[in-house]
């Protein structure tokens, strides 16, 4: 099947995303490890699913973030058979107000 994720390196990332506590932190660490079209991915797939749960047409999705369909039906997958990680992550984040 798939690659298993569950590795000691994964570990480490994890534990080194969990130190940082300010958006500025965020920015100097992720512009540090990622490249800004994979930052740039990520955070659109982070959009695409925050308008999936909101109803959104995959068209009004794909013009609004300018997402592939083939990505939106992706993150939908991610939503309707994954583990749960954005629906912790906008629950949390509409806690603190944040996700606007």
């Amino acid at each position: 099947m798939g690659k298993d994720i569950h590795t000691a390196e994964v570990n480490q990332f994890f534990k080194a995303v969990l130190t940082l506590k300010t958006i500025d932190e965020c920015y100097a660490f992720f512009e540090d490890v990622c490249t800004i079209n994979e930052l740039l991915s990520i955070s659109q797939r982070l959009e695409v699913a925050h308008m999936l749960t909101e109803n959104r047409t995959y068209l009004d999705i794909a013009e609004k973030t300018g997402a592939s369909t083939s990505t939106i039906s992706r993150v939908n997958r991610s939503l309707v058979y994954g583990k749960d990680g954005y629906k912790i992550a906008f629950s949390r984040m509409d806690g603190d107000g944040s996700k606007n």
